[in-house]
């Protein structure tokens, strides 16, 4: 694939889309936190991999709107808060997600009168995790829909975990779920990927199957609904290990 800029890019936010109040976003960082274990008989450090971890850190613009970033992050939640940052916004982009705690919202008034805020989220319980968009960026069902499989390449055995941000909802429910394919003509749920129903926007998520799991080639995001959906608008990233062991 050739060399990138970041134009076109889209940040979720507990459920709400704030891309355009997102004046950048400075920092995506993930991994594991080292441990020093040099013994007296090395002239240099020994590490091994510790505890993983992550965090985000955004700017953004001051607008008061409903649903904007203002209202949203000036709330400062306790609660965790699931983050999404969208490297382009069409299906199979790459896409890092975080279940996090917002540490702040710090505002700075610069001399040329813009008004911007500095917002650090730390990672809660899981690391900063990079997947790809089952979903072109924000997609809009007005009915159960399959959605389009993205080619992942190969099929693999080390599981997944996903992540949802609803960001509207008009209906009685809807459920978002996962589905693979090994020729991209059969698809079936795959088991553990399944949202919680939704009757309310906004709504976010993060599953994970076993770490043993096949994840087949293809992978698609579908709605389904018992009681009917008028307007659901969502995205999903789904994170596919590649390696063995990945443990949560």
């Amino acid at each position: 694939m050739a060399k990138q800029g970041g134009l076109g890019d889209n940040f979720y936010s507990g459920g709400y889309d704030l891309s355009g109040d997102i004046g950048s976003v400075d920092k995506v960082q993930g991994g594991t936190k080292p441990i020093d274990v040099t013994g007296i008989n090395k002239a240099a450090f020994e590490r091994i991999g510790g505890l993983r971890d992550g965090s985000m850190s955004w700017k953004a613009f001051f607008n008061t709107a409903v649903g904007q970033a203002h209202p949203v992050l000036s709330a400062l939640p306790t609660a965790d808060v699931v983050a999404t940052y969208c490297r382009g916004t069409t299906l199979g982009s790459p896409c890092a997600s975080l279940v996090a705690k917002q540490l702040n919202y710090d505002g700075n008034r610069g001399n040329g009168g813009e008004f911007t805020f500095s917002v650090d989220a730390e990672a809660n319980a899981y690391g900063v995790e990079w997947g790809v968009l089952l979903t072109a960026g924000l997609r809009t069902d007005t009915a159960a829909t399959n959605g389009t499989g993205v080619d992942t390449t190969a099929s693999a055995a080390f599981g997944a975990q996903a992540y949802l941000q609803v960001s509207a909802f008009t209906g009685t429910d809807v459920t978002v779920k996962i589905q693979d394919s090994a020729d991209n003509v059969s698809f079936a749920d795959v088991t553990g990927l399944a949202f919680t129903q939704v009757t309310a926007a906004p709504f976010t998520q993060r599953l994970a199957t076993s770490n043993t799991a096949t994840i087949r080639r293809y992978i698609r995001a579908v709605t389904v609904t018992t009681g009917g959906v008028t307007s659901v608008t969502f995205a999903v990233q789904v994170t596919k290990n590649e390696v063995a062991g990945v443990v949560f």
